[in-house]
């Protein structure tokens, strides 16, 4: 267990988007998970289902609308952040993900769901950070991001991701059959995973995971595990982990927690079949 991930996510409304995120960060391997917590209601609703995890109150602070990153947040000591699944695409929202891009932490910074929401038709705003920023759009997500429909063939896609990685000059990990992962350089497509994946909440499980494993890269200092390779391992035990899930609970019956679940067994049969390649 390695890694500090800080996590903005959830609300009111989808408090159960920071509960996945969390939680996969947990099961990642993470030595210490944190949320932001925007509203203090949030805590009591967190707090059963993930009660490893460390809780930041930034519910009274003004800095966002003063035009500053809350100070809870810039100055809290972690390897990764993780912003958007659950947030919503409120104004304070926009604020919250300009402040991250602005600010001079120079670790990884995975983008999801309602953070990239907020950056609909501007990408090119990312490439002032100084972060290591990774996107995780879904099909619907990268649209609005591009302002152009994703192709559905493998090579549209390919496409589709290093035009995004090169505008933003950020990693992009395009969701959906044959996830593809790219920095604008080298490229992956995903085979692990399965069509019980597609259902609400396995997004946010996605970058909770990311979240751990590239904190754990920011740990080794990129030694013998880069940020891409952190990337990729996470988008592909995913994917198994989905895969053991429909093996055992059917296709029509997965839900984006059984992931968890599975993510413990995944991992251990990826590091089964290292050993076993050496």
């Amino acid at each position: 267990m390695v890694g500090k991930v800080l996590c903005l996510a959830g609300s009111p409304e989808m408090p159960g988007a920071a509960q996945l995120t969390l939680r996969a960060a947990q099961r990642g391997g993470a030595g210490l998970v944190a949320l932001a917590i925007f509203q203090t209601e949030m805590v009591d609703r967190i707090t059963p289902t993930v009660p490893e995890a460390v809780f930041l109150d930034v519910s009274r602070t003004r800095d966002l609308y003063a035009g500053r990153l809350p100070r809870e947040i810039g100055e809290y000591p972690c390897d990764a952040r993780v912003a958007g699944p659950g947030l919503n695409s409120s104004g304070r929202t926009r604020e919250l993900v300009r402040r991250l891009v602005e600010d001079d932490f120079k670790g990884p910074l995975i983008l999801d769901a309602d953070a990239l929401n907020v950056l609909a038709g501007v990408p090119e705003l990312l490439t002032m950070s100084q972060s290591q920023v990774i996107l995780t759009p879904h099909p619907g997500e990268a649209e609005r991001l591009l302002d152009r429909v994703v192709p559905k063939d493998r090579d549209g896609r390919i496409e589709f991701a290093l035009e995004t990685s090169l505008r933003s000059g950020a990693m992009c990990v395009l969701k959906g059959n044959g996830t593809v992962v790219t920095d604008g350089r080298s490229v992956y497509v995903n085979e692990s995973g399965c069509p019980a994946m597609a259902t609400a909440g396995t997004g946010d499980v996605l970058s909770g995971l990311i979240g751990a494993y590239t904190a754990w890269s920011a740990c080794l200092d990129g030694e013998g595990f880069s940020t891409f390779d952190a990337v990729v391992s996470a988008v592909h035990t995913h994917g198994l982990a989905g895969d053991l899930a429909s093996a055992d609970l059917g296709e029509r019956g997965v839900i984006a927690s059984d992931l968890i679940g599975y993510l413990g067994p995944a991992q251990l049969q990826l590091a089964k079949g290292v050993k076993a390649s050496r």
